[in-house]
């Protein structure tokens, strides 16, 4: 996701600017805020080629946590 904004102007929208980015972290989406990092991201060599990512399983890392702290 390349979403470019001026961090500072204030923002109108910035509850919603704070909720996209949000999911984006969840859901492991790559982010680029500003122009280096887009350029870097859209030159990247996994842009052309296959990339297998990690996801993470949420639940299972909080009832581990539980497991943990209940012992």
């Amino acid at each position: 996701m390349i979403f470019l904004w001026d961090p500072l102007e204030a923002q109108p929208h910035d509850p919603d600017v704070k909720a996209l980015l949000r999911i984006a972290v969840v859901y492991d989406i790559p982010i680029a805020n500003n122009l280096a990092t887009a350029d870097f991201m859209l030159n990247s060599r996994f842009m052309n080629e296959p990339y297998s990512r990690k996801i993470e399983n949420y639940n299972k890392i909080i009832r581990d946590r539980v497991d943990k702290m209940s012992r």
